[in-house]
């Protein structure tokens, strides 16, 4: 959630871009230089002096507010109850996962069998959760970070390894541009966080990747979904086995 804090520093932001001083700022709103920086130091200012700053800026206000939210931190890990109100609802589960691809709802009504007024229930929710910020038009600005990852013992994996893992796994992963890998070995525990960071590079390369191809035309993209681990695991089968 924003703060005056934070729209106050993205107006001295907007002035420092438009290299305009706090005597500019004063001639223009026909205020003492003295009084426009107490008005910025304390944060304490009328909507309408909200409204005189942004006319001098030449900046339209409602740009202003989505300077602001852009600005925000962003989500790296959901709470436990944002997590499990998403998979409370299997629409709502769907429409998050699409979300998270930045699927417009264009998309999702035009692949899944959900009507435009359950996909923009599911987005108003998912609005409330804080997974996304709902715009006009049911645009949206998506709130997690890059690094953004589900709880690994959240409602979501929970969800994943109940319903989804063997239906993952049964295939086959032979097609174009598909592969499963199985590799043991014992290495040094020192080197072990080294070969995760990798792993982590490559989803981070997977994610970035994915946005980058979002202007490429839809028949030129597939759904691919990328499952990286490491743990320390010995098949149970085995464990029965040691001495």
């Amino acid at each position: 959630m924003s703060t005056t804090a934070d729209l106050v520093t993205a107006l001295k932001r907007e002035l420092k871009s438009a290299h305009m001083t706090y005597a500019d700022l004063a001639s223009a709103m026909g205020m003492a230089e003295s009084s426009v920086k107490r008005m910025l130091a304390k944060g304490d200012m009328s909507l309408s002096r909200i409204d005189a700053i942004c006319h001098a800026l030449k900046l339209d206000f409602a740009e202003l507010a989505r300077r602001v939210a852009d600005a925000q931190p962003l989500v790296t890990e959901l709470t436990p109850a944002q997590e499990r109100a998403v998979v409370a609802d299997k629409k709502l589960l769907l429409v998050a996962i699409c979300v998270l691809s930045q699927w417009t709802v264009e998309q999702i009504t035009g692949t899944y069998r959900l009507s435009e007024a359950d996909c923009v229930k599911s987005l108003a929710q998912l609005d409330r959760i804080g997974i996304i910020e709902l715009r006009p038009l049911n645009r949206y600005r998506l709130k997690l970070a890059k690094t953004f990852r589900w709880r690994p013992h959240g409602a979501v994996m929970n969800f994943f390894r109940e319903h989804a893992l063997l239906d993952y796994f049964a295939g086959g992963f032979d097609g174009p541009g598909e592969g499963l890998m199985l590799v043991h070995g014992s290495v040094s525990r020192t080197l072990a966080p080294l070969f995760l960071e990798r792993l982590q590079r490559v989803a981070q390369d997977f994610a970035q990747q994915h946005q980058t191809d979002q202007k490429l035309a839809e028949k030129d993209r597939e759904g691919y979904t990328l499952v990286l681990a490491m743990r320390r695991w010995e098949f149970e089968a085995f464990t029965h086995l040691r001495r």
